[in-house]
């Protein structure tokens, strides 16, 4: 992990990105004070992925329910 006082993290901004692409993670302070965290981005989700994970449903899964009968139109 990274350490960088604001005003070097203003003046190094793309630096700090590109190192970002690796997994690091960088801690900007202000005074010594921790003030913000640059993580890198999480991949985004394929869709898709979880197809075929569900192998049972009930017979009755998309069944009315009785007990909600006096809210349905």
């Amino acid at each position: 992990m990274t350490t960088v006082s604001l005003i070097e993290a203003q003046s190094k901004l793309s630096e700090l990105v590109h190192q970002l692409a690796s997994g690091e993670e960088v801690v900007i302070t202000e005074n010594k004070r921790s003030v913000a965290h640059l993580l890198p981005a999480q991949p985004s989700r394929t869709l898709g992925t979880l197809r075929g994970s569900v192998v049972h449903t009930c017979p009755d899964f998309d069944a009315s329910l009785d007990d909600f009968g006096e809210y349905m139109p």
